[in-house]
C-alpha cells in the first residue's frame, strides 16, 4: 500500500512538473513588458514614470534632433513594426511620423495623441494670451505644449489610460505611477514660480517659437523670434528690425536652443550687445536634462541667471 502511494505521488509531482514547464512559456510571455515607442523623449519620460517595470520604451529622437525636421531610420521602422503602443505629440509636430507607422505596417499598432484636449495658443497669439482654441484641428496652434507643466499632466494622463487600455492587469500600478509623478510635477512648478518672483525684467528673444508655452507658465515675455517659422531661414528685413528692436528697448537675452543653428543667434548677440543663453525644449538637449522635471529645473534656472546678469 505504501508503495503504491508513494508511485501516485512521484506521479502526481511529476504532472506537475511537466504542467509547470509548458506553461512557464505563456506565464514569461504574460509578463514581457509592453512594446512602446515615443516620438520625442519627453514622451519617453513620462512612459516610463507610468509603466514602470512593465513597460520598455524606445525614443525615436534623442533629444538632440530637430523635432520638426527629423528624418527616420530603418531602425526606428523596426521599433514601430514591434511596438503595441506609440505616443506622438501631434500638432503637427511630427510630421513625419504618419508615413513611418504606415511603412511599418503594423497592424496591432495604437497611436496615441497625448496633446489631445489641451488649449492651445496660435502662433501669433501674445504669450500672455489667456484664450485657447480648440483641439478639433490638428494644425491650429503652436505643438510645443509639454513645456508647461499642467499641459504635461494631461499627456501622462492620456499616456496612463492607454497603457490601462492594453494591460488592464496592472492598472493600479499605472494609476498609482501617475499620481505619484503628477504630485512631483506640482511641487517643482511650485518652487520654480517661488523662485522667479524676484525677477524683475523677463523679456527674451527666442530662437525658433517652440517657447510660448513655457513663457506663460512661468511670467517671461517673448519680445521676438529668430525664426517665424520651423526649418525656414530668417529674412533680412526680418532680423534688422528684430535688431532695431532689441536696441530700442534694450531687451538683453536671446534664448538659442542646441538642436538648431546657433550662427544667426550669435550674430544677433554681436550686433545687440545680448547674451545667449542655451535653453533645451527636449529632455537630453543639454547636460542635466535627462529627465522632464530636470528640463524644468535647467531652463527656468538657466533663463532667471541669464536675465539677473542681464
Amino acid at each position: 500500500m505504501r508503495s503504491w502511494c508513494l508511485r501516485r505521488a512521484s506521479g502526481v509531482l511529476l504532472t506537475v512538473a511537466v504542467m509547470v514547464l509548458m506553461g512557464a512559456p505563456a506565464l514569461q510571455a504574460a509578463e514581457a513588458p509592453i512594446a512602446v515607442v515615443v516620438t520625442i523623449p519627453v514622451l519617453r519620460d513620462f512612459a516610463q514614470r507610468v509603466g514602470g517595470a512593465h513597460v520598455q520604451v524606445v525614443s525615436l529622437l534623442s533629444g538632440l534632433e530637430s523635432e520638426h525636421t527629423y528624418s527616420p531610420k530603418p531602425s526606428d521602422m523596426m521599433a514601430v513594426r514591434k511596438a503595441q503602443l506609440l505616443f506622438e505629440v501631434g500638432l503637427g509636430l511630427e510630421i513625419w511620423a504618419a508615413s513611418l507607422v504606415k511603412a511599418a505596417g503594423n497592424s496591432k499598432l495604437r497611436v496615441v495623441t497625448t496633446s489631445r484636449g489641451i488649449a492651445l495658443i496660435r502662433d501669433h497669439e501674445a504669450p500672455g494670451a489667456e484664450a485657447g482654441v480648440p483641439h478639433d484641428d490638428q494644425h491650429a496652434g503652436n505643438p510645443h505644449v509639454w513645456l508647461d507643466p499642467e499641459n504635461a499632466k494631461m499627456m501622462v494622463r492620456h499616456i496612463t489610460e492607454a497603457l490601462v487600455g492594453v494591460d488592464p492587469l496592472h492598472a493600479a500600478d499605472y494609476r498609482m505611477n501617475q499620481a505619484a509623478y503628477l504630485r512631483e510635477l506640482d511641487e517643482v512648478q511650485t518652487d520654480l514660480q517661488r523662485e522667479l518672483k524676484p525677477l524683475k525684467d523677463r523679456r527674451i528673444i527666442v530662437h525658433h517659437p517652440a517657447w510660448p508655452y513655457f513663457a506663460r507658465r512661468f511670467g517671461f515675455t517673448i519680445a521676438g523670434e529668430i525664426l517665424t517659422q520651423a526649418g525656414a531661414e530668417p529674412s533680412a528685413r526680418h532680423l534688422k528690425r528684430l535688431i532695431e528692436s532689441m536696441r530700442k528697448h534694450q531687451v538683453r537675452v536671446i534664448v538659442s536652443e542646441p538642436q538648431l543653428n546657433p550662427k544667426i543667434p550669435e550674430a544677433l548677440a554681436r550686433e545687440t550687445g545680448a547674451q545667449i543663453v542655451v535653453l533645451t525644449p527636449l529632455p537630453g538637449g543639454m547636460p542635466g536634462t535627462d529627465t522632464y522635471l530636470d528640463l524644468l529645473r535647467y531652463n527656468v534656472r538657466r533663463l532667471a541667471r541669464s536675465l539677473e546678469a542681464g
